[in-house]
């Protein structure tokens, strides 16, 4: 009886070490045959929201940090100058158009007056009247732009998220003085993460666009992704080269015994994200390229 019992547990010893064996074997051809690295990191195009006039802030109507959705209200500016450039417009189009109606007058009257008697009127002064309407039609066209600018002026005193996204590091507050095309607030687009993945120029080979891949946050650990292998970078900047001493080369010393392998980034497209998982700009992500032999 001993001796069977005695045989039973080497048998599951021989199956768990067995197993064992078998597991990290598994692991061995996963890790060696498939191209992975761990140097990768999660990317997100930043919008860099500026106002398109100047003026203090006078209204915040967002939290750092806080999800906006696209259309939402970022701030105000303070819209009083652009308000009096917009009655100043409307008074420039009227009148523009009353000293249209008075030229119009004006020319008509002569027409009137040649077709009854030519030589009541000069070729030359009936040519200088219909100029000076027409310049007066140009005037309100003028007039019209200068009123829909600054109408949009007025519109532009509001800023609203382009996206949908996050409102990061947010560092303004009411008085805050805004600059026309100076950035204001940084908005996490919430549509457009990836992720880079740095790989050694040596994987290249066996890394193609269309590949699957797996990445694996160090947020998430136990919550690998599903990705896909979107391009692959085609250049970095260079270390040697750089203008030095006397407008001579920067060349950095090679040890020939020790040659590190480049790192190219590889853009790598997320697919369904796992319940609960957050992208942030910046994780830290390990990613494996699954590869996948083309068919002879």
């Amino acid at each position: 009886m001993k001796t069977i019992k005695k045989l039973i547990v080497i048998a599951l010893n021989i199956l768990i070490i067995g197993g064992a064996l078998y597991f990290g074997y598994q692991k061995y051809e996963e890790y060696f045959t498939n191209p992975w690295t761990r140097n990768g990191q999660v990317r997100a195009n930043v919008i860099k929201v500026a106002p398109r006039v100047s003026g203090p802030v006078v209204y915040v109507a967002v939290r750092d940090n806080q999800r906006v959705r696209k259309g939402d209200l970022l701030f105000q500016i303070d819209p009083s100058t652009y308000e009096v450039a917009l009655s100043q417009a409307e008074v420039s189009l009227e009148r523009a158009i009353v000293s249209s109606r008075g030229k119009k007058i004006e020319y008509d009257r002569l027409l009137d007056i040649r077709k009854r008697d030519r030589g009541a009127v000069s070729h030359k002064d009936l040519v200088r009247r219909q100029i000076a309407y027409e310049e007066s039609l140009l005037q309100i066209k003028v007039s019209e732009q200068q009123l829909n600018a600054a109408k949009l002026n007025m519109a532009f005193t509001q800023v609203f998220a382009s996206v949908d996204g996050y409102v990061s590091n947010l560092d303004i507050k009411e008085g805050t003085q805004a600059v026309a095309n100076q950035p204001l607030i940084a908005l996490v687009d919430v549509n457009s993460f990836w992720v880079f993945g740095y790989f050694r120029e040596s994987q290249l080979e066996n890394i193609r666009i269309g590949n699957t891949a797996k990445v694996t946050l160090m947020a998430y650990p136990e919550q690998p992704i599903e990705a896909v292998v979107d391009s692959l970078g085609w250049g970095i900047a260079p270390k040697d080269g750089s203008v030095g001493y006397n407008l001579l080369p920067n060349v950095n010393p090679v040890f020939q015994w020790i040659r590190l392998a480049q790192r190219i980034p590889v853009r790598i497209s997320l697919r369904q994200l796992p319940e609960g998982v957050d992208l942030r700009f910046g994780l830290t992500a390990s990613i494996m390229v699954m590869n996948e032999q083309e068919p002879k």
